[in-house]
């Protein structure tokens, strides 16, 4: 069994630029080392550990069933790095800092920026990274350090604040409308153009009643991007669900709201050992503030819960 020690953390770094990118010279540029010094890197490291990690290919580095088993244990190092990184940062500077937030696609890019954007008026000392992905960050891991969410969450290591409830319906562009008409029933649905997914499987499944299972063969644009499909219901490709807040701002119409209607708890979430981190409850609080008036425009206060969970 080969002894391992600090310097061999650099040459695992190198590991996962390769993993991660798919090529020594991409790996070396996200490095900033030479191709010949990473090159380097995963020669000795393939002979420290005695056996090869990629196998040279026409179609490029083939990762070999060893290197492929320690893809997550290095994921798990980088993002713990990572995290570390932006703990340093902000003890060395109580009123900076980095905040590390995810978000879906759509969250991400039609209700954040503006929330953000007031945050940082308020404090531009604080560096803000935004992961976008309809796919759960594991915060336990400090993937990120807070969440927004569109499900209670299941973890008892985090604290969660309710924001309240998103509600979705079918819309349609006025310029639609004015073209194709508005179905009145859902048997009039096959006479429109539908826009929706490709190949996820959304959570509409099961919770809606269209008197028929919801399939990609309903779609006539289909696309798994939220934010494409909020742009082509913009622009008139066809009828889609939406958020009732961003249709209320695009100036979208309503189709079929009485038999389409679905409701997601939006929750914020971090870390119980962040929320005595400064730059982590202010961005926090934040986000709530802010989060609660676009989801209740009226003023909905969001409760604090006791609740421990991601």
């Amino acid at each position: 069994m080969p002894s391992y020690s600090a310097a061999d953390w650099d040459l695992f770094q190198s590991l996962h630029a390769v993993l991660q990118t798919g090529s020594l010279s991409a790996a070396a540029r996200a490095r900033g080392l030479t191709q010949p010094t990473l090159g380097r890197h995963i020669e000795a490291l393939e002979q420290k550990l005695g056996s090869p990690l990629f196998l040279r290919s026409p179609r490029g580095l083939q990762p070999t069933e060893l290197a492929l088993e320690l893809a997550p244990r290095l994921e798990d190092m980088a993002a713990a790095a990572a995290a570390a990184l932006r703990d340093v940062a902000g003890a060395a500077d109580q009123d900076g800092g980095v905040v590390r937030l995810t978000a879906s696609e759509v969250i991400g890019c039609e209700i954040l920026p503006p929330i953000l954007a007031d945050f940082q008026a308020k404090h531009p000392q604080i560096e803000i990274e935004l992961i976008l992905s309809n796919q759960l960050a594991d915060l336990t891991r400090r993937d990120a350090d807070i969440a927004i969410r569109m499900a209670r969450p299941t973890q008892n290591t985090l604290v969660a604040r309710k924001i309240g409830l998103m509600r979705l319906n079918l819309y349609a562009s006025p310029d639609y409308v004015a073209r194709r008409g508005r179905p009145c029933s859902v048997e009039e649905i096959d006479d429109h153009a539908i826009i929706g997914f490709d190949s996820d499987t959304p959570k509409i499944q099961g919770q809606v009643d269209l008197g028929r299972p919801i399939t990609r063969d309903m779609f006539s644009v289909r696309t798994d991007s939220q934010v494409a499909q909020l742009a082509a219901v913009r622009a008139g490709l066809g009828i889609g669900a939406c958020h009732s807040g961003l249709a209320e701002r695009y100036g979208l119409q309503p189709v079929l709201a009485d038999r389409f209607r679905m409701e997601m708890e939006m929750w914020l979430c971090m870390l119980e050992g962040l929320r005595t981190t400064r730059r982590m409850r202010l961005m926090f609080d934040h986000l709530a503030k802010g989060l609660a008036a676009y989801v209740d425009p009226r003023g909905s206060t969001a409760a604090l819960s006791g609740h421990q969970t991601p």
